[in-house]
C-alpha cells in the first residue's frame, strides 16, 4: 500500500503542474477513489498490527496505529469541518460567513471590525505584519498573522485586505479533525522515536569502527593547485577604494529595508558579472563607474554579462535614469517617511532645502568627479548621511555650491532618525558583504572532498589505515568552514532581525552546517564521515549561491515571522543531510562490493543513521503542519512539497519494514540508500524549479 501511494502522490504533482491546483484539489486528491486509497491504506495497518501482534512490541504499534489515525483526521477536517472566510469593512458586524462551497453559515456570535491597519518595517513602506482589531461578545482582540482568535471552538485567521481597508477573515470550525489528526501525530513521532533509541542501543556497541593508525605517508601534496587566478583585464575608470568605500556607507532603501549602499552595489555587481566583485574593483567601485563614468562604462556594460544583457540593461538604466537609488527619507504631511530616488515625484510639502539638495546632490558629486576633488566628494557622501541621520549640529552651515550663488543655510530636515538601522546592524551587514566569498569556496570544497571520499574508500578497499595527517586537514577544514558558515549565520540574523531560515540560499546553509557538525560528531568512529562532510557542504553552498553570491538580506514576509519556521527549517535540513549521508554510504558500499566486512561496517552505519533520520523528517514535517495550522487554518493542502515531503518520509521508512528485506542484505540496502535520495532532490529541488506550488523559493 505504501509503494502504491507513492505512486498516485508522484502522480498528483505532475498532475497539478498542468491541470491547476484547483483542478488537482476537485477531481485527483478530493476525488472518491483517493478516499478509497487512504481508507485501505488505513485498514492495511489495522490488518498489520493484527497479523503481526504488534501490541506486543508497543514501539511499532505507535506507529502502525497512527497511520490510521491521521487519515481518519483528515477524513474528519474534511468531511465535518467548516471553512469558509467573512470580509468586514470598517465598524461593520457580522455573524455569518461565507463557506469554500460558497454556502453561508452562520456563527454563534458577532463580529464586529473596530479598524484594520498594514503595520510596516520602520521607514518603509514594505509589509510587516496586518492586523484586524476586531471585538465579539464583549471582547476586543486583534487578528494578525501567526496570531489568530479563538472562541467556542471557532477560529479566525487574517486572510486578506482591499485598498477600502476591508479586511477577509478566514474561519474555520474544526475540533474533531484537528484533535484526531494531532493525536495521530503524537504517536507517529513517539513511535518513530522510541524505535530509534531502541535501535541505537541495540547497535552501538556491537558496532565495528574504522580503524585508524598512525601511518604518516607523503600523500598531502595533491591538495595544492586549485585555483588559478583569473586573468586581469583593464577596467574602465572609477572611483579610489577609499572613496568609493564612503560612497557604500550611505543608506539606501532596497528590496524593502533600509541598507548601506555597499549592499546595493554588491547585488548590482553580481547580477551584472555573476560575482561580487569584478577585476579587483570592491562592488562600490562597480557602481560608481556606472554612476560617474557612464560614458566609459556603457559599452562596457554588455562585454562583462552577454547572458544577462537584457537584465544589465535594465538594471543600468534605471541606475543612470535617477531611479533606482532610494536614497533621499522624506516625511509627507502625514508625518509618514518615505524614501526617494533623485527623479522620482516628491511629497507637496517638502521644503526648498530638500527639494534642491534631493534634485542636486548625485549633480553635485558629477562635478566633483570631473574636477577629481575626491575628498570634497566623501565629505559629500558625508553630509548625505547626515541628512539620512537628522543629526545636523544646530549650527553647523553647508556651503550648497551647486547653486547659482554660493550662500549659507541651516539644513533643518524633517526626517525620522529612529527608522535607520543601528551602527552595529550596519556594520554587521557591511562584515557581511565583505565576507563574499563568490563560487571558488564551494568548488574548493567539492574538490577536496571528492579527493579525501575517493582516498577514504581506496585505503578501507586496501584494508590500510587512513593517514592521520589527511585525517587532521579535514578535521581542520570542516571545522574551519563550519565556523565561517555560522558566521555567516549569525550576521544575516542579526542584519536581518531574524532567523535566517526563509530562502532557498538560507536552507542550504543551514543545510551545510548541519552537515559539518554531524561530520565532526562521526569522525571519530567512521573516517568517511569528514570526507563525506566536506563534498556536501561543498555541493550545498554551490547550490546556494547559483543565484548570486550571498544574496542581500530582506525583509522576512509576515506570514514567515514564526518561531515555528525556525523548528521546521532546520529539523529538515538535518533530516536532508542524514540522508546525504545514507547515499554516500551506499555509494561507497557498492564500490567496496568485494569487502564484505567493510559493506558491513557501512550497512551498520547506514542503519545507524536512516532512524534519526526518518524521525527527524517526520518531526518537521509535523511541525510544517502545525505552523500551517496556526498560521492559515489548514494543516495539510496537498501542496506539490508538502507531498514530496511525505514521499520522501514514506521512501526512507521502507527500509525499517523487515517484510521487504531491503536492509538484511547490505548490497541492497546500500543499493536502496543511493537511489532512494533522488526523492530528496525532488522534494528540494525538483519542485522549486519544475514542479512550483506555495512552498518553491521563487
Amino acid at each position: 500500500m505504501m509503494v502504491l501511494v507513492v505512486g498516485v502522490l508522484a502522480a498528483g504533482t505532475i498532475f497539478e503542474k498542468y491541470r491547476g491546483a484547483g483542478w488537482v484539489g476537485d477531481h485527483y486528491y478530493g476525488s472518491w477513489w483517493f478516499a478509497v486509497l487512504m481508507a485501505l491504506t488505513a485498514l492495511s495497518a489495522i490488518v498489520a498490527i493484527v497479523k503481526d501482534k504488534l501490541y506486543n512490541r508497543p514501539e511499532k504499534l505507535l506507529v502502525y496505529v497512527a497511520v490510521p489515525l491521521i487519515l481518519l483526521g483528515g477524513a474528519l477536517t474534511t468531511w465535518v469541518g467548516q471553512h469558509g472566510h467573512m470580509t468586514l469593512a470598517q465598524g461593520e458586524t457580522s455573524s455569518l460567513f461565507a463557506t469554500d462551497a460558497a454556502d453561508t453559515l452562520p456563527l454563534p456570535f458577532a463580529v464586529t471590525l473596530e479598524s484594520f491597519e498594514v503595520v510596516n518595517y520602520p521607514g518603509t513602506h514594505t509589509p510587516m505584519d496586518f492586523v484586524s482589531h476586531i471585538s465579539a461578545c464583549g471582547d476586543s482582540f486583534d487578528i494578525s498573522m501567526n496570531h489568530i482568535y479563538r472562541r467556542d471552538g471557532y477560529r479566525f485567521y487574517q486572510e486578506d485586505y482591499d485598498e477600502e481597508g476591508r479586511s477577509t477573515l478566514s474561519v474555520s470550525h474544526d475540533p474533531w479533525g484537528i484533535a484526531v489528526t494531532y493525536c495521530g501525530y503524537a504517536l507517529l513521532l513517539l513511535g518513530l522515536l522510541w524505535l530509534t533509541i531502541k535501535h541505537y542501543r541495540s547497535s552501538v556497541p556491537g558496532a565495528a569502527s574504522e580503524a585508524r593508525g598512525g601511518r604518516k605517508p607523503l600523500v598531502a601534496a595533491l591538495l595544492l593547485a586549485m585555483l588559478l587566478p583569473e586573468a586581469v583585464h583593464a577596467a574602465p575608470q572609477t572611483l579610489p577604494r577609499q572613496t568609493a568605500s564612503a560612497m557604500g556607507e550611505m543608506y539606501v532603501l532596497y528590496k524593502g529595508r533600509i541598507c548601506p549602499l555597499q549592499t546595493f552595489a554588491k547585488d548590482f555587481t553580481t547580477k551584472l558579472t555573476g560575482k561580487a566583485t569584478y577585476e579587483g574593483l570592491t562592488p562600490e567601485q562597480f557602481l560608481s563607474g556606472f554612476l560617474f563614468y557612464y560614458s566609459e562604462w556603457e559599452d562596457f556594460a554588455q562585454q562583462v554579462s552577454p547572458k544577462r544583457r537584457t537584465e544589465s540593461e535594465n538594471l543600468v538604466q534605471m541606475l543612470v535614469s535617477g531611479h533606482g537609488l532610494k536614497l533621499y527619507p522624506v516625511a509627507d504631511s502625514s508625518g509618514s517617511v518615505g524614501w526617494y530616488a533623485q527623479n522620482d515625484a516628491l511629497p507637496l510639502c517638502v521644503g526648498d532645502d530638500e527639494y534642491i539638495f534631493i534634485r542636486k546632490q548625485l549633480g553635485y558629486c558629477q562635478q566633483l568627479v570631473v574636477s577629481g576633488d575626491y575628498a570634497g566628494l566623501e565629505e559629500v557622501f558625508a553630509k548625505t548621511r547626515l541628512f539620512q541621520k537628522n543629526v545636523f549640529a544646530q549650527q553647523e552651515q553647508w556651503k550648497l555650491a551647486y547653486t547659482a550663488a554660493a550662500r549659507k543655510r541651516l539644513m533643518k530636515w524633517k526626517v525620522a532618525a529612529e527608522v535607520l538601522p543601528s551602527p552595529a546592524r550596519v556594520k554587521a551587514e557591511r562584515v557581511y558583504n565583505a565576507l563574499t566569498t563568490g563560487r571558488w569556496l564551494a568548488m574548493l570544497g567539492i574538490t577536496l572532498g571528492l579527493l579525501f571520499f575517493a582516498y577514504a574508500i581506496y585505503c578501507m578497499g586496501r584494508g590500510i589505515e587512513s593517514p592521520r595527517v589527511l585525517r587532521w586537514l579535514s578535521v581542520l577544514w570542516v571545522a574551519l568552514l563550519t565556523a565561517f558558515l555560522l558566521l555567516l549565520f549569525a550576521l544575516r540574523w542579526v542584519v536581518g532581525g531574524h532567523v535566517p531560515m526563509a530562502g532557498g540560499f538560507d536552507s542550504m546553509n543551514l543545510m551545510a552546517i548541519a552537515i559539518g557538525l554531524l561530520g565532526l560528531a562521526l569522525s571519530r568512529r567512521h573516517t568517511t564521515a569528514l570526507p563525506v562532510a566536506m563534498l556536501t557542504m561543498g555541493f550545498c553552498l554551490l547550490v546556494a549561491m547559483m543565484s548570486g553570491s550571498n544574496p542581500p538580506v530582506t525583509s522576512l514576509m509576515p506570514v514567515l515571522s514564526s518561531p515555528l519556521l525556525c523548528l521546521h527549517v532546520a529539523v529538515v535540513m538535518m533530516a536532508y543531510a542524514l540522508f546525504f549521508f545514507l547515499m554516500m554510504s551506499g555509494i561507497a558500499g557498492l564500490a567496496l562490493g568485494r569487502h564484505p566486512d567493510v559493506v558491513a561496517r557501512l550497512h551498520s552505519l547506514g542503519l545507524l543513521l536512516l532512524y534519526p533520520a526518518v524521525f527527524l523528517l517526520a518531526l518537521g514535517i509535523v511541525i510544517g503542519a502545525l505552523w500551517a495550522n496556526i498560521s492559515w487554518g489548514n494543516y495539510w493542502t496537498w501542496d506539490p512539497k508538502e507531498v514530496w515531503a511525505l514521499i520522501t518520509l514514506i521512501v526512507y521508512s521502507l527500509p525499517l519494514h523487515p517484510s521487504l528485506k531491503v536492509n538484511s542484505d547490505p548490497r541492497r540496502f546500500h543499493l536502496y540508500c543511493a537511489v532512494a535520495f533522488m526523492s530528496v532532490i525532488i522534494t528540494y529541488f525538483g519542485v522549486n524549479l519544475l514542479i512550483g506550488g506555495i512552498h518553491a523559493y521563487n
